[in-house]
C-alpha cells in the first residue's frame, strides 16, 4: 500500500501547524545539529488527515532556527530521497507531510544504536554484516530514481576523481564560504589558509572508476535504529545529507563517524567489500588504493564544522572547563586535518585557547571585555593622547571578529587589522605566538625602538607603537598603526621578487635616516665589541644550542659544529664603523609598498639592534632577491648619502657579512626543515625550498668539502 498523498493547502495546513506546535510542546525530543525530532501519538483529526489510525506514533522533524551551515547538501527535499530509498530499504521512514521548516515522518519503533553500543565500542559482527548489506543495496539505486542532481555534477556516473573533486568544492561553497564572515578570522588565526580546500581539490589524484549509487553519507550510531519486532536488525534514518556518487565515499564517512575502535576497521572494510562485490562488483574496485583519499577528505572538511561548533558552544556557556573542552576539540580536529590540508604548524593548546577566547570576546562587546575580562597595560609604553584606554578596549573587542583577509600569521606573531571607532585609521593588534621557538634572538624592545624613531622625527616610514599590555588569558599584545593599503580589504603588497629601482632608493634613504636616531637611549653599551665579532659569537651560540637531531644532521651534511665554526669564522674581521640603529631583518615581507608611490614602509622591528650600518644592507640583500644592478645602485647611493665614518672600507667588508648570513641560513633553515617550524610563513617557505643551494654555498664559503648527496633539499634532508 503506497503512502497517502501529502496534504495540500488551506485547512489541512493549519492542522499540520497545530501538530507541529503540539509536538514541540509535548513530544519526546531528540535530534541532531540540524533538526529537532519530536515523537508523539497522532491526535484523531491529524491521524484522519494523514491516513493513519489515531494514536499512531509519528516523528515531527523541525529544522533548527539559526543552525550553522556545516554540511554538504545535494538535495533540498528529504522526502524525495525517502521515496527512492523505499524501493531497496522498505523499513526507512515515510514522509507523511511537510511544510515550511518541518516534516512529519512515520516513526521507526526502536532505540538508537548509540544507546545500545556507545561510540568507541566494537559492533557485533552480525550488525556489521547488516550494515554492509545496506551499503550494497544503496549502490543499486540509479540516477533515474532520484531527484535531479545540481548542475555541474560529474557526467558519466563512474568518474570517482571528479566526484571527490566535486565534494571538495561543495565543502568550500556550502560550509566554509557561508561561514566566512563569522569564522574566517578564527580559521586564519588557527593556521587554516583560505584556499586550503581549493588546493585540496587540485591535489585529488587519478582514481579507479566506480559506478555511482545512492549514498547516505551520515551513517553514525545516532542515525541507526535498533528496531522492535521483526524488522531488520538496523534501520537507517535521517536522509537529508544523502547524495549520488562513488560508494566508497559512504564507507569512508561511516568509518569516521561511527567511531569504531581501530582494530575493527579491517572487519568493517572487508564486510563492505564482500557485500559490494556480490551486489555490484565494479563498485568495490580500487578499494585499497582509493579509500584513503575519501578518509582524508572527511577529516579535512570536518575541521570547519568542528571548529565552529566548539566556538559556538562557548556562547551558550563560558566557563574555564568549557573553554578547555572546546580547545581540546579544536586541537583534535586540527590534528586530523593537518595532513590532508597540509597544515604545517598545528597550533598547540594555549594558542587555540587564545584564538577561541578572542572570538568569543568579539561577540560580547567592549563593555564585557572591560568589566569581565579586562586588560593589564604595560607601563613601559604610556598610551598616547590620540589612543586612550577606550580605544584599546575597542580594538580588543573587535579583534576576534576580524575577517580572514585581515588576519596575518607570521613566523612569530599573529597580526590582526581592525578599525577602531573614532581613531583616524586602522590599527594592527600584534600577538606573539605562544610556544614558538625563535632561534635568532632580539636585543631591543620593539615598542622602545618605534617610540625612539617617532621621537627622533627622522624620515623613516615605520608604524607607531600605540599600546602594550596583556589581555586575558595571560596573552601579551601590542597595538601599532597599520601601514598596509588604504583599503584594508586588500592584502599588503610586499616586494617578494626584489625591489624596483625607486624602491631600492627609498629603502637606502631610510637606512641612512636611522643614523639620526639616538641609539644610546636604547642600548648604551652598543658597539663596544665591534659588530662582526658580536654577530659571529651569537651565531656560534645559536649553532651550539640547536636541538640534537639538527646538529647531528648538520654534521652529516658537512656543516661544522659550534667550536669548529668559531675557529673558521674568527679568521675574518671588518673595519670599525660608526654604529647606528639597525632593523636587523629586512626580508621582503617586512617591507610594505605604499599606495600610489614607490616608497616602502618598514614593519616588524623586533629584531632591531645597534651595530654596523653595512650589516643591515647586506642582510637585506641576502634575504631579498637582489639583481646585481640593484645591489650596485643601493651600495652607491648608501655610500654617497652617509658620512665616511659609517661607510669606510665597505667594499672589502660586505662579503664578510654575506658569508656570515649564508652560513646562518644553512643552520636555521635546516632546523626548520627538521623540526617543521614556521614552514607556512612565506619567507620560510621560500628559504627551505632553495635549501640545496644554500647548503652548497655555505659549505663552500667556509672552505669545506661538499659531501655528495642525491637530494640535499627538504625531502632529502628528512629522508
Amino acid at each position: 500500500m503506497g503512502a497517502p498523498p501529502l496534504p495540500r493547502p488551506a485547512e489541512p495546513r493549519a492542522r499540520l501547524r497545530d501538530l507541529v506546535e503540539l509536538a514541540a510542546r509535548e513530544g519526546l525530543a531528540g535530534g541532531g545539529h540540524h533538526h529537532r525530532n519530536y515523537v508523539l501519538p497522532l491526535p484523531e483529526p491529524e491521524a484522519r488527515l494523514l491516513g493513519r489510525e489515531a494514536g499512531t506514533p509519528v516523528t515531527v522533524r523541525i529544522r533548527r532556527a539559526g543552525a550553522l551551515p556545516v554540511v554538504i547538501r545535494t538535495w533540498e527535499h528529504e522526502d524525495e530521497v525517502l521515496g527512492a530509498v523505499r524501493g531497496v530499504l522498505p523499513h526507512v521512514p515515510q514522509c507523511l507531510a511537510k511544510g515550511d521548516g518541518f516534516a512529519v515522518h512515520s516513526h521507526v519503533e526502536g532505540v538508537p544504536l548509540s544507546g545500545v553500543c556507545a561510540d568507541g565500542k566494537p559492533l557485533d559482527t552480525l550488525l556489521i554484516g547488516a550494515l554492509a548489506g545496506t551499503f550494497a543495496r544503496l549502490a543499486l539505486v540509479r540516477r533515474g530514481a532520484l531527484p535531479a542532481l545540481p548542475s555541474g555534477w560529474p557526467a558519466g556516473d563512474t568518474d570517482s576523481q571528479g566526484f571527490l573533486r566535486t565534494l571538495v568544492h561543495l565543502a568550500d561553497r556550502q560550509i566554509r564560504q557561508p561561514n566566512r564572515a563569522a569564522f574566517g578570522g578564527l580559521f586564519a588565526a588557527l593556521g587554516i589558509p583560505e584556499d586550503a580546500l581549493a588546493r585540496l581539490a587540485e591535489r585529488v589524484p587519478a582514481m579507479t572508476r566506480r559506478p555511482y549509487g545512492l549514498l547516505h553519507t551520515d551513517l553514525h550510531r545516532d542515525n541507526l535504529i535498533v528496531p522492535h519486532g521483526d524488522a531488520p536488525p538496523l534501520v537507517c534514518v535521517d536522509w537529508e545529507l544523502a547524495t549520488y556518487g562513488d560508494p566508497l565515499h559512504d564507507l569512508a564517512t561511516h568509518l569516521v563517524r561511527m567511531r569504531y575502535p581501530a582494530h575493527q576497521w579491517p572487519e568493517v572494510i572487508d564486510a563492505w567489500a564482500a557485500a559490494m562485490g556480490d551486489a555490484r562488483p565494479a563498485a568495490a574496485g580500487g578499494l585499497a588504493k582509493d579509500l584513503g583519499h575519501y578518509l582524508a577528505f572527511e577529516r579535512a572538511q570536518s575541521v570547519y564544522p568542528d571548529v565552529m561548533r566548539a566556538a559556538r558552544s562557548l556562547e551558550n556557556s563560558f566557563t574555564r572547563e568549557n573553554l578547555e573542552q572546546a580547545t581540546a576539540e579544536v586541537g583534535r580536529a586540527l590534528e586530523a586535518a593537518a595532513v590532508p590540508l597540509r597544515l604545517r604548524n598545528v597550533p598547540r593548546a594555549r594558542e587555540i585557547e587564545g584564538a577561541l577566547f578572542r572570538w568569543l570576546a568579539s561577540r560580547r562587546g567592549r563593555d564585557h571585555i572591560a568589566h569581565v575580562f579586562g586588560w593589564q597595560p604595560d607601563r613601559r609604553l604610556p598610551l598616547p593622547a590620540d589612543f586612550p584606554e577606550a580605544a584599546v578596549l575597542d580594538a580588543l573587542a573587535v579583534e576576534g571578529a576580524a575577517p580572514a583577509n585581515r588576519v596575518f600569521k607570521g613566523t612569530a606573531h599573529l597580526n590582526t587589522v581592525v578599525r577602531v571607532p573614532g581613531h583616524g585609521g586602522p590599527v594592527v593588534v600584534r600577538r606573539r605566538l605562544p610556544e614558538v621557538r625563535r632561534r635568532e634572538r632580539g636585543f631591543l624592545s620593539e615598542h622602545a625602538v618605534l617610540r625612539a624613531i617617532e621621537r627622533a622625527a627622522v624620515d623613516v616610514a615605520a608604524p607607531r607603537a600605540l599600546a602594550l599590555g596583556e589581555s586575558h588569558p595571560d596573552d601579551r599584545f601590542a597595538i601599532h598603526t597599520y601601514v598596509g593599503p588604504h583599503d584594508v580589504a586588500d592584502s599588503p603588497d610586499h616586494p617578494v621578487d626584489g625591489l624596483l629601482p625607486p624602491e631600492a632608493d627609498s629603502l637606502v634613504d631610510q637606512l641612512c635616516a636611522l643614523t639620526g636616531v639616538d641609539y644610546r637611549q636604547l642600548d648604551p653599551l652598543a658597539g663596544a665589541d665591534g659588530s662582526y665579532r658580536g654577530l659571529k659569537d651569537q651565531l656560534v651560540v645559536l649553532v651550539g644550542e640547536l636541538p640534537g637531531n639538527t646538529r647531528r644532521l648538520a654534521r652529516r651534511l658537512g656543516l661544522p659544529d659550534a667550536p669548529r665554526l668559531d675557529q673558521i669564522l674568527s679568521r675574518y674581521g671588518v673595519s670599525r664603523r660608526e654604529p647606528s640603529l639597525l632593523h636587523g631583518d629586512l626580508n621582503p615581507w617586512n617591507l610594505v609598498r605604499r599606495d600610489g608611490s614607490h616608497a616602502l614602509t618598514i614593519i616588524d622591528w623586533e629584531m632591531a639592534l645597534v651595530g654596523d650600518p653595512l650589516y643591515d644592507l647586506v642582510r637585506h640583500m641576502h634575504l631579498t632577491p637582489t639583481r646585481p644592478e640593484i645591489r650596485d645602485r643601493m651600495f652607491r647611493r648608501w655610500e654617497r648619502r652617509l658620512p665616511a665614518a659609517y661607510t669606510r672600507d665597505w667594499r672589502g667588508d660586505w662579503q664578510v657579512y654575506r658569508r656570515l648570513e649564508i652560513v646562518r641560513s644553512a643552520y636555521i633553515d635546516l632546523d626548520r626543515i627538521v623540526n617543521g617550524e614556521s614552514l607556512d610563513a612565506p619567507n620560510v617557505e621560500r628559504a627551505v625550498g632553495s635549501y640545496a643551494a644554500t647548503l652548497a654555498v655555505a659549505i663552500g664559503s667556509l672552505g669545506l668539502p661538499l659531501r655528495s648527496r642525491a637530494n640535499p633539499g627538504p625531502a632529502g634532508v628528512l629522508a
